[in-house]
């Protein structure tokens, strides 16, 4: 078992279902039906990848290995940086703030972590 992948999955679920909440009530009220969706978007993402760690840190006791550390690794960095651009998208989109235009560089290099991540996984359990 990997403590601080279970320990962190944890945190990072919690987030999300405050994040979700605020999509649902206090958001809607400030933004658009477009931007609401790109923000549950990262919400659901965020939540997707929270069970792939918690994945990760369980499996880890049975494939202790460097791929398995690793796509925990991956889908944290997905987390941040493809959860993580959507917020900051929907920020900019209702504060109105051209300077965070550069964030939606970002996006995809976060689904590509989330990528790796997964076949990170997949040869962990192979090895």
């Amino acid at each position: 078992m990997h403590k601080k992948y279970l320990i962190i999955a944890a945190l990072l679920g919690a987030v999300s279902v405050a994040l979700g909440a605020f999509a649902a009530h206090g958001l809607k009220k400030i933004a658009t039906e477009q931007i609401i969706t790109v923000f549950e978007t990262g919400v659901k993402y965020q939540f997707y990848h929270v069970f792939a760690l918690i994945a990760v840190g369980v499996l880890y006791q049975q494939f202790t290995n460097k791929f398995i550390k690793n796509a925990g690794l991956f889908f944290i960095l997905g987390i941040i940086l493809f959860s993580g651009s959507l917020y900051l998208h929907t920020l900019k989109e209702i504060k109105n703030i051209p300077s965070l235009s550069w964030v939606v560089f970002i996006t995809p290099l976060g689904g590509i972590s989330f990528i790796i991540g997964w076949i990170l996984l997949a040869l962990g359990i192979k090895k």
